[in-house]
């Protein structure tokens, strides 16, 4: 199953929705524009029966001159002096004029909410997620898929949406409508109201038992599909492996059958809607059938009039009912909402571990003297990854870190521009601690390149400045010359305005590696950090990084991970990591006479070169 946000405890539904209305306070004159157009057609929706039932009224005067009882309220005596043809004209031109005002303020209606819930809320909770992402350390992104980290800001944003519009808006408009559809009801006849009623504390009763048994089904497949997702995720990062390793059927296989729980678990759900749906239907033609019946009879008994009594109160019944009716999508939406909620809220709520100390220091430019302070890290509560570092590098000086994998060397590094922070001791640029200088200053300060450089979808122009969008056309070909990126980039079709494609797979290893370079030096960083740049290229491509790298590096303090004597020679000292402590350091030459994991390391290089040259001199002689 996908990860899930760490938090330290899990909010409770009030609390939830007790955010979900302060979320939509911010929109609180969107929200009271949209209920003020609901009350506007709530009084002409009553109006419309009202005049229904004067005409009813008015047509029976006619046909049975009998007098009748009046409905409460709802006799019009001037009325009486028109002629009957007349005052139904006048009652049906109304009634239309009331339908035209209805038809219009619906689209008005219509166009506020969407207004309101699609190009203000949506619009802008996402903006807020995605700038908390931004903000939130790489131990938040370790420990979330990034299928995880999707569904929550595309779908879950969507369920918070639902609530503002489905829940939130539509509960108020059914209050409001309910409690003017009984008052209304109640002032034509109380008993008749009490009786149509009675089943509505039944219908509260199934609404709470539905509202406690679904809510976990929309939790666990909102689990299913963030599932779904993040298969889909890596099987489309990973196609080159699956194809390579002729492993098609089971990657369909594999996804099929995260599809089907989806698929089975939505069935489930879809059949407990469609169980409660018609249940309150159920209940509410019952108030009908009452209706019928004894509001029939008190008609009969010339104790109710037909239209201002029978004829609007069904009316009002009628649309009671269909608010009712709205129970059931609204109980059906607020669980929905409610999972969702919690999601976008745990990424909301994540703590920003690294960020900006109130008094940071401002240092637009640094020179570059970095110190280790006895460091140790730890993800969480774990044992430390990275432990007693004390390290000293100066100005301009090139540290190489050896070390296996898992030894700590990435972490090292990345505590220099606070991806993490220490959790024991500290880290100093130019002799400040770098928790107290400004992060952005720090960043900018630094240029990075990973043994895997990442590009984006972009121009070749917009990669290289991607750190310093504003540098010019001369800026980023002199970043590319220096990275030795010019050449082959000058002979692509658009030359630096050619569009890489994803993740730049149209270029070779090599040449991403060299536009990696670019753009480190192009922000003419004190420091530089080089994860291991060419541990994944061939030896011809690394001879042409080493000059590149050779140029970029030049009065720059630089950490580079390296594995191969050719790196490794080339900087001024060396440390050697071993389960996240240095247990070696000094110059080539010096570790080179020294017993240690650095001299087992060269001699296994040096003995695969040698096999290397026996093998190239014995196949010189056999072709000769």
């Amino acid at each position: 199953m996908p990860d899930t946000v760490n938090q330290p405890s899990e909010p409770g539904n009030w609390v939830l929705i007790r955010r979900l209305f302060g979320l939509a306070w911010r929109y609180r004159l969107h929200c009271l524009q949209v209920l003020g157009i609901q009350l506007v057609l709530l009084t002409l929706g009553i109006g419309g029966l009202i005049l229904t039932g004067l005409g009813i009224d008015c047509i029976r005067s006619k046909v049975d001159p009998t007098p009748v009882v009046a409905a409460r309220g709802l006799h019009f005596n001037f009325l009486d002096e028109w002629p009957p043809l007349q005052v139904l004209v006048l009652l049906a031109g109304t009634i239309l004029l009331f339908a035209l005002v209805r038809a219009g303020l619906n689209y008005v209606y219509a166009i506020s909410v969407n207004r309101l819930v699609q190009q203000k809320l949506v619009v802008d909770l996402r903006s807020d997620v995605y700038e908390k992402l931004q903000q939130l350390s790489f131990r938040f992104f370790d420990a979330n898929s990034t299928g995880s980290i999707i569904t929550r800001v595309t779908g879950d944003v969507q369920s918070v949406r639902m609530f503002v519009d489905q829940v939130l808006i539509q509960s108020v408009i059914m209050v409001i409508s309910l409690t003017a559809y009984v008052i209304y009801m109640a002032s034509l006849s109380p008993s008749l109201t009490i009786a149509c009623l009675a089943t509505t504390p039944v219908l509260c009763v199934i609404a709470a038992w539905f509202s406690r048994e679904i809510q976990p089904q929309y939790a666990l497949n909102r689990s299913l599909v963030e599932h779904m997702v993040q298969i889909l995720t890596e099987s489309i990062q990973g196609v080159a492996v699956t194809k390579g390793f002729g492993r098609e059927g089971e990657a369909r296989a594999k996804f099929d059958a995260a599809n089907l729980a989806c698929f089975a678990q939505q069935r489930g759900i879809f059949w407990r809607v469609s169980l409660f749906s018609p249940a309150v239907g159920f209940l509410t033609r019952i108030n009908m059938m009452v209706l019928l019946g004894y509001g029939g009879w008190l008609v009969a008994h010339d104790r109710f009039p037909l239209g201002t009594g029978l004829v609007v109160f069904a009316g009002l019944l009628e649309q009671f009912s269909g608010q009712v009716n709205n129970v059931a999508v609204i109980v059906n939406s607020v669980q929905q909402s409610l999972i969702g909620a919690r999601r976008v809220f745990e990424i909301l709520d994540a703590p920003v571990e690294v960020k900006n100390a109130p008094d940071a220091i401002r240092r637009p430019r640094l020179t570059g003297a970095v110190d280790f302070e006895n460091v140790s890290f730890a993800y969480d509560r774990a044992e430390a990854v990275v432990r007693d570092i004390n390290l000293s590098v100066k100005p301009g000086e090139c540290v190489a870190i050896l070390g296996a994998t898992g030894a700590g060397k990435s972490v090292l590094m990345s505590l220099i521009p606070r991806f993490f922070d220490p959790t024991v001791g500290r880290v100093l640029i130019d002799g400040q601690d770098v928790r107290r200088l400004n992060l952005e200053d720090v960043r900018r300060n630094i240029g990075l390149v990973f043994q895997e450089s990442f590009l984006f979808s972009n121009t070749i122009a917009a990669n290289i400045a991607f750190g310093h969008p504003e540098a010019t056309r001369s800026q980023i070909e002199r970043a590319a010359r220096i990275a030795a990126a010019h050449d082959f980039i000058v002979i692509l079709p658009e030359g630096y305005d050619t569009v890489l494609g994803e993740s730049g797979n149209s270029l070779s290893g090599g040449q991403r590696q060299r536009l990696a370079i670019a753009r480190a030096v192009l922000l003419e960083p004190a420091i530089l950090l080089l994860d291991d740049p060419t541990a994944a290229i061939d030896s011809e491509t690394e001879h042409e990084i080493f000059e590149a790298l050779d140029r970029a590096i030049a009065g720059r303090t630089t950490f580079i991970v390296a594995h191969r004597l050719s790196t490794l020679r080339r900087a001024d000292f060396i440390i050697v990591m071993d389960d996240g402590r240095i247990v070696q350091r000094g110059t080539h030459e010096e570790l080179m006479r020294q017993p240690g994991p650095y001299l087992r390391v060269a001699n296994l290089q040096l003995v695969d070169a040698r096999d290397l040259q026996l093998l190239g001199l014995a196949g010189g002689e056999a072709s000769s």
